[in-house]
Parts: C-alpha cells; sequence; structure tokens
C-alpha cells in the first residue's frame, strides 16, 4: 500500500505538471505566431467583416470553470466523498492545463490567418498588394494569424465535454444499471449541446474557419476523454462512479477478505 509520503509527493508532482501546462500556455500567448506567406488567389478567405465575439472570451471562462467546478462541489455535497472530490478536480484541472497548452502551440505553430485577417492588417480597407504588408496595430495582427485550431471549441468540448462524461459516470448512464432513462440522456447532451452552440459561434461571428472549429472540438473533446478516464473507469463499469483510487482499493480490501 502507498505511504502517506508517497501520496504527497505524488500529488505536489501533479500540481507541479499542471503548473508548467499552465505556464506553457502562457508563453505561448504572448509568442508571435509563425507568418505563412498568402497568395492572391486565397485572399478572399480573410476578406471577412471584423466582428465582436458572439461569446466573449470572459464569458466563456466563466462557463468552462465555474459550470463543471460547481457540479462537482454539488456531487460531493451529496455524496461526503473526499477522495472523489480530489479525483475529479485533479482530472479537470489536467483537462483545462493541458488542452490551453496544447492549442495555443498549436496556433502559434500553425499561424493560419483569421477569416477577418485582411481587415485585421488593412482596417481603412485599402490594402498592400502584398497582403503580408500589414498597417494595422501589432497585436491584432498576430491575434488574426491564430484561426488554427478554434481556442473556443477546443476549451469548450474540453471543459464541457469533461463534464457530460462526469455526470455520465454518476449517472451510471451507460452502466446496465442505468440504461433506458431519458432524463439522464439529457442531461449528459446538455453540456456537449452547450458546447457546439459556442463552436458554431466562431462561423457566425467570422473568427474561424469550419476546419479551425472541427478540429478544435476534436482535439477538446479527445483530451477530456483521456484526462476523465486517466482517473476514472469506463462508462460501461458498475463502478463508474468512483475514481480508479477508490476502486483499487475497493479490490484490495474483498481480496484480503477472501484470503481469510
Amino acid at each position: 500500500m502507498p505511504t502517506a509520503k508517497y501520496l504527497s509527493e505524488y500529488f505536489a508532482i501533479d500540481i507541479l505538471l499542471r503548473l508548467f501546462l499552465f505556464s506553457l500556455y502562457g508563453v505561448f500567448q504572448l509568442i508571435p505566431p509563425f507568418k505563412r506567406v498568402i497568395h492572391p488567389e486565397e485572399v478572399w478567405l480573410y476578406k471577412n467583416p471584423v466582428t465582436a465575439s458572439y461569446c466573449p472570451i470572459k464569458i466563456l471562462w466563466e462557463i468552462v470553470v465555474v459550470t463543471p467546478s460547481a457540479t462537482i462541489f454539488a456531487n460531493y455535497i451529496f455524496s461526503k466523498n473526499r477522495i472523489d472530490l480530489i479525483q475529479a478536480f485533479l482530472a479537470f484541472s489536467l483537462t483545462l492545463c493541458l488542452n490551453g497548452a496544447l492549442t495555443n502551440i498549436l496556433k502559434v505553430v500553425v499561424g493560419r490567418p483569421r477569416p477577418d485577417y485582411y481587415y485585421r492588417c488593412f482596417p481603412t480597407g485599402e490594402g498592400h498588394p502584398q497582403i503580408e504588408f500589414c498597417t494595422g496595430d501589432i497585436n491584432v495582427v498576430h491575434e488574426g494569424l491564430k484561426s488554427f485550431p478554434s481556442g473556443h471549441s477546443s476549451i469548450a468540448f474540453a471543459s464541457l465535454g469533461f463534464l457530460s462524461l462526469y455526470l455520465a459516470g454518476k449517472m451510471h448512464l451507460f452502466a446496465p444499471s442505468g440504461k433506458g432513462s431519458t432524463w439522464k440522456l439529457l442531461l449528459f447532451l446538455c453540456p456537449l449541446f452547450s458546447a457546439s452552440l459556442v463552436a458554431i459561434s466562431r462561423l457566425c461571428d467570422y473568427h474561424h474557419h469550419w476546419q479551425d472549429v472541427l478540429c478544435g472540438s476534436i482535439l477538446g473533446f479527445t483530451i477530456c476523454w483521456l484526462c476523465y478516464h486517466n482517473y476514472y473507469p469506463s462508462l460501461q463499469d458498475e463502478h463508474c462512479h468512483l475514481p480508479w483510487v477508490q476502486i483499487n482499493k475497493k479490490q484490495i480490501k474483498e481480496l484480503t477478505v477472501k484470503d481469510i
């Protein structure tokens, strides 16, 4: 059995890794993106109007952080399961940090222009024959080269996708004991539908191309699936409401009783 010292060191390493991932997210937020060559025949792709985000980043962060966190705390109030509370937040924090780091790294490395890039470069609409010679604000121009993948889409599906998996596990939605319940299925789908609305909004406000949104959504959900199942079993498992740590302890106790 792991000692208390081992567990505390393991927990400390987990926290440090999350801080490292979060620092990567912050660093790549500041690094200028790769500036690719834009050919004359593709300029039309980037001449959409500059509009405000339908889902502002501040509101998005409130949704993706507060909603899952409140749900995890609400479950703790009823279950009084402190281990589950800690494991849930470890899984959720890893989801956010890993998704943020990977998304920002890809944005900087790829450097794909946004649909409104032309008017970020030339706010007056009068451009240089070579679009690379921008006259707009440098920060606005750099942000205009971070189209792929969509950060809104990836964070929405990472966070709200995690929430859907978390709810499915607690409700035993896909386990034999929980199948056939309409309200459970609808509750499971609500966060995913909300994430889809956030992703689609990025097409409507001309901040991303459809490929950016699709890949961002896939990236976000893939990360949340991996992080969730790193701490929790399959949703078809009879103990899917418990984290691996507690399931392993339970199995050890059962084996000990049998040996006696």
